[in-house]
């Protein structure tokens, strides 16, 4: 595992970081179909949180007027319902991870597709009255399933990215080192 030490990663225990075995192709169909059904469902869900925020938030704005903690409170807890809500459970498996399971060289050209887009807008020149370019990126343990952390470490190091501590069986955090 890269471990933070002395400003600096080191390499100990790479067992989360190698590519993970190729799952049973029963398992991948039926998680499919899984979420074929479950996504649906899924999407309704988020989108009634996302009323249900605006609802609150109104009253929240009220309540906000007369304390600041209980507005920080507030984004705290939007921000890991919001978090949860519009993204894919981990069990979650999408057509690309049927047809490709087992194929490091798409995942290697996924993570390359990845990097690249987040490299291109690390490395965008600031534009005035904008926002700064992104300086921090996550790689989903979904892309790089198949190649493992370590190629993402690697691809990511050679675009001029820094590793953050990170969890591989999640994702693998990485930020721009040229943005300070």
């Amino acid at each position: 595992m890269y471990e933070y030490r002395n400003s600096e990663f080191v390499v100990s225990g790479t067992e989360h970081w190698v590519a993970w075995p190729t799952r049973p192709r029963w398992q991948l169909v039926t998680r499919f179909v899984a979420t074929v059904v479950f996504l649906p469902f899924w999407v309704v869900l988020g989108i009634a949180i996302f009323l249900g925020t605006l609802a609150i938030g109104l009253v929240t704005e009220v309540i906000a007027a007369v304390s600041s903690s209980y507005e920080k409170a507030f984004d705290r807890f939007m921000d890991k319902a919001v978090g949860r809500v519009f993204t894919l459970p981990r069990w979650c498996v999408l057509w690309s991870e049927v047809r490709h399971e087992g194929d490091a060289d798409h995942y290697r050209a996924e993570v390359d597709r990845l990097i690249a887009k987040w490299t291109a807008k690390a490395s965008a020149p600031r534009v005035p009255k904008k926002p700064l370019p992104p300086s921090e990126c996550e790689i989903p343990r979904r892309a790089y399933r198949g190649c493992g952390g370590h190629y993402v470490v690697q691809t990511a190091t050679a675009q001029g990215w820094e590793l953050r501590p990170s969890e591989p069986e999640k994702s693998v955090r990485l930020w721009w080192s040229a943005s300070s």
